[in-house]
């Protein structure tokens, strides 16, 4: 009888090797179930049966459409949504990152008709065709935002870019989707204020009893048009966040 050990043991233990000495650090993306194959050998089972593990561990998390990630060993206590450019990849899971946390979400997208309020928002007429996106932001697998963002499909319907979460341009925020299709978005502008949050949010962001959260207004513009080409409500928790604008001078 073979005393060999399994190749995903083998797999998940030169990866758990490499995160726990500090070559892998919280936040890094793992390689892919492609790459595994390649450098190990095997199937798409090993290479999964690997990462189970060490998602059952702690190690790792998996973000489903997006690969695996080291986890953090400690959510920060505050998280720091910073006003600033960002690159390519998704706002918040750079953020988290820089945090030492994971930062995660669960999508939902589906097309329907503007609203008044979406409309007026968005510079377009009640009624028109808009993708509406809905999102549940964790770190550490811990919600801690939440947002809904509205894009007419006038302007991204035909193209690529059409569902924010799906296809080739998947979760890399809003301006470097739209870059996609030749439109420089610059900074938003954001309106910030504080309120209680709604029995429906508290739930969906784990607190109770419910407690004040950061609600955000944001809407991206076509800086060479002035068009409206975004526009989301975020709903932050209040015991999590804290909003940092500007940057101190570097000298």
């Amino acid at each position: 009888m073979s005393t060999e050990t399994p190749l995903y043991l083998r797999v998940a233990e030169e990866l758990r090797a490499r995160i726990e000495g500090g070559e892998l650090v919280a936040g890094d993306r793992l390689p892919s179930v492609a790459e595994l194959i390649k450098e190990y050998g095997g199937s798409n089972s090993v290479a999964s049966a690997a990462y189970k593990l060490l998602v059952d561990e702690g190690l790792v998390v998996s973000r489903h459409g997006a690969g695996h990630y080291v986890r953090g060993q400690d959510t920060p206590s505050l998280l720091v949504r910073q006003h600033r450019r960002h690159n390519e990849d998704s706002p918040f899971a750079e953020g988290a990152a820089q945090q030492g946390a994971v930062g995660t979400w669960r999508p939902e997208s589906t097309t329907e008709q503007a609203s008044e309020t979406v409309a007026a928002r968005l510079g377009i007429t009640t009624g028109d065709g808009v993708m509406h996106t809905s999102y549940v932001y964790l770190a550490d697998d811990r919600p801690v935002q939440l947002a809904e963002s509205w894009e007419p499909l006038a302007l991204t319907g035909q193209s690529l870019i059409a569902l924010p979460e799906l296809g080739p341009y998947a979760g890399i925020g809003v301006a470097a989707r739209m870059r996609v299709i030749s439109i420089e978005v610059g900074d938003p502008v954001e309106r910030v204020r504080a309120r209680q949050a709604s029995r429906q949010e508290a739930q969906a962001l784990g607190m109770n009893p419910p407690g004040p959260v950061l609600a955000v207004e944001r809407t991206f513009y076509d800086q060479a048009t002035g068009r409206p080409v975004e526009t989301a409500d975020i709903v932050m928790r209040g015991d999590r966040w804290v909003a940092v604008y500007g940057q101190a001078p570097q000298v």
